[in-house]
């Protein structure tokens, strides 16, 4: 478990001052060849792939192919778990582009793994939400359930542990991220239990942790207790008085037909539809 030293700092209330971690803030704009990542490290896509990429790019005009690179690159690292550099010149090919443009693409977003980051890539997000909820014992427990420190590789290249700003699910603070996976509602054990199953060669359930229904108060739901209605029911009422007025109208025009300029069903319109 977490060794005590290392929670205790954290539990004593203690203002702290944060300096911004210098991680690999060299590489985001820089490429240096490598024995694993250079022009000539191999890369092809499988065949379903290069189905899967056809049909994207036939979802653009001729001479907008540029557009599927979000696409293509994703799909690079969904196959190979990273981005190597003859991977974006494979992508430019196909797209017909310039490699440049496949270069901004790949160091701006960061969501774009260009050197390998483990089976597992494990992001613990640390903004203030997070932080104010213990993220930082939490990284620590991923740091030692893992074997794995941040911005590093474990020994076995099962795990890749990476800090990162907001994931968007503040209100379930602390939160982190497996691949696509969210946890969330964390604690210590709950992050050796995730770790322990990775390794066992499971899945998680992702979500929150603490049992809890999605962002609901852990106290069950204490707004909007009515039953939620179906999509499209004030359509379906809409369609239903459309009916009804139709229906009235030929009967009022059968009834002045037969009586003249009296009008039978106005009352029962106006008793229909007064409100």
């Amino acid at each position: 478990m977490l060794k005590l030293k290392n929670i205790l700092p954290n539990v004593v209330c203690a203002r702290k001052v944060y300096t911004t971690p210098k991680l690999t803030s060299d590489e985001l704009v820089v490429h240096r060849d490598s024995d694993d990542n250079n022009c000539e490290t191999p890369f092809q896509f499988t065949e379903a792939n290069m189905v899967r990429l056809a049909a994207i790019i036939q979802n653009y005009p001729k001479g907008a192919q540029r557009s599927a690179i979000s696409s293509a690159l994703d799909i690079v690292q969904r196959q190979i778990g990273w981005v190597p550099i003859s991977a974006m010149h494979k992508v430019a090919e196909l797209l017909s582009i310039p490699r440049i443009r496949v270069y901004e693409w790949a160091t701006f977003y960061t969501m774009t793994k260009r050197r390998f980051r483990g089976k597992f890539n494990v992001k613990v997000c640390v903004t203030t939400p997070c932080m104010l909820r213990g993220s930082d014992i939490i990284l620590k427990a991923v740091e030692e359930a893992t074997c794995c420190s941040v911005g590093k590789l474990s020994d076995d290249k099962m795990f890749g542990v990476d800090i990162v700003q907001c994931q968007g699910a503040c209100v379930n603070a602390p939160v982190m991220a497996v691949d696509d996976d969210y946890y969330e509602d964390l604690n210590v054990c709950d992050v050796y239990n995730i770790i322990k199953t990775l390794k066992a060669g499971g899945i998680p359930p992702p979500g929150p942790q603490s049992g809890r229904y999605a962002a609901e108060p852990y106290c069950g739901q204490q707004t909007l207790l009515m039953c939620v209605p179906e999509p499209g029911y004030v359509i379906v009422i809409d369609v239903i008085i459309t009916s009804c007025r139709r229906g009235l109208d030929q009967v009022r025009s059968r009834a002045v037909n037969l009586q003249g300029s009296c009008d039978p069903m106005a009352s029962l319109e106006n008793d229909l539809f007064r409100n």
